[in-house]
């Protein structure tokens, strides 16, 4: 196309992109945002650490890591286009359990959390063959997809709010066991030093911890778009020589904020849309 007819601004100065061209890539067609409070999520924990909770007095939520999220995506009968897609959350917990004598121990559990939300992700029957597909490669199920679309989660870490330790003969106890552990994925269990247990145990943990997370369909379509050239690096990549290793040492900045922390005007500068008094 010519140069006169499309004229685009990028950041350094004005000129015509080189060409349009198209591409192969995920369109995003719907997503959303969230920050979900779960309040009281059971802690699934492993022997030696169900035993070290069976002697507790008090426990602290030090930590809450995201090990993985499944996601399953179905069309939404009588609505064209839409989709509800199911989540589920596998936390690991880390806990301070306090017994009384000595500090506190630390052991590490399983939480989990459900969560349901339909988008929009528009309709398409086609099936997709590739030729990256290999008869005895490690994914072979990947041989052929369908048009459908795709999920994707984008998720921080949790925010640990609080925990509790209950007895399990307390009437107050939230003593559900419908959980199966069968349906933890293998890739998720070895991520604790031993296997985890369900029934048995005297006292059980709950924490409650606040999560955000982005949720978005998104669909492999082909892009028209206008390229202004190739981008080749200009920057020349520099490292520690062996003649002089403090050379690389001397462009890092000193770190002012680890001797002088900021204030707290220098965070609200930094975020400036985020009030936390305001409660967004």
């Amino acid at each position: 196309m010519n140069d006169k007819n499309y004229n685009c601004k990028n950041d350094h100065n004005e000129q015509g992109f080189k060409e349009a061209v198209c591409i192969h890539t995920d369109k995003v067609y719907d997503s959303c945002r969230d920050k979900d409070c779960l309040e009281n999520i059971r802690v699934y924990l492993t022997a030696p650490g169900q035993c070290v909770v069976d002697r507790a007095i008090n426990v602290k939520c030090t930590k809450a890591e995201i090990i993985w999220v499944f996601t399953d995506i179905e069309s939404v009968p009588f609505n064209r286009g839409f989709y509800s897609v199911d989540l589920k959350y596998f936390f690991r917990i880390t806990l301070a359990v306090f017994t009384g004598l000595g500090r506190p121990t630390e052991v590490e559990g399983l939480a989990t959390f459900d969560k349901k939300v339909i988008l929009f992700g528009s309709e398409g029957n086609a099936k997709v063959f590739a030729s990256k597909y290999k008869e005895d490669a490690f994914d072979p199920q990947l041989w052929r997809k369908t048009n459908m679309p795709s999920a994707v989660v984008e998720v921080v870490d949790p925010i640990a709010l609080g925990a509790k330790v209950v007895d399990v003969n307390d009437k107050n106890c939230c003593c559900d066991d419908e959980f199966d552990l069968a349906s933890v994925p293998e890739s998720v269990c070895r991520v604790f030093d031993d296997s985890l247990i369900l029934g048995g145990e005297q006292k059980r943990v709950y924490v409650s911890i606040g999560i955000f997370s982005i949720i978005k369909l998104e669909r492999r379509v082909q892009l028209l778009i206008p390229a202004y050239d190739f981008c080749i690096p200009q920057k020349e990549c520099v490292g520690a020589t062996d003649d002089n290793p403090c050379d690389l040492f001397e462009r890092i900045c000193f770190p002012v904020d680890e001797f002088f922390p900021p204030e707290k005007s220098d965070f609200e500068n930094d975020n400036p849309g985020c009030h936390p008094d305001c409660g967004c």
